[in-house]
């Protein structure tokens, strides 16, 4: 089963509604190639949902351009996203509060001025965009 809130699924139905690559990046903390992501230079008005539970993670109010080659956001929507320390200890992976999906990973201190000095590094696959109405 998945680890996370709400939706749990086996490994094998994740398999069955998630693309290979959604899979690899949500279920098995994989990440896209920097630059490549369809979200890493789109700045359309909405909210970032998590591409495998639909679950709202990011309001695009919070997206800035930080160059890292992913979509980079300094705060969640509060209660959608957990933190967890690498062990290592240089940053910290974060995941879907319902599903348990890897998102990417939150460093702090890089010096960008955004309100928490905090970038969310996320895999585009990783997130589904809904535009504003």
């Amino acid at each position: 089963m998945a680890t996370g809130g709400s939706v749990q699924k086996s490994e094998e139905e994740w398999r069955a509604v998630l693309s290979p690559e959604q899979f690899r990046i949500l279920r098995q903390k994989g990440t896209e190639a920097a630059g490549t992501g369809e979200y890493d230079k789109f700045y359309g008005d909405g909210v970032y949902n998590c591409a495998a539970c639909g679950t709202p993670l990011y309001k695009s109010t919070t997206k800035f351009n930080s160059g890292c080659g992913w979509p980079a956001f300094f705060e969640g929507i509060p209660g959608a996203i957990n933190y967890t320390p690498d062990p290592d200890g240089r940053r910290t992976e974060i995941t879907c509060a319902a599903c348990g999906g890897h998102l990417g990973h939150v460093f702090k201190g890089e010096g960008f001025k955004t309100p928490t000095d905090a970038r969310h590094c996320v895999n585009s696959v990783s997130l589904k965009f809904t535009p504003s109405t």
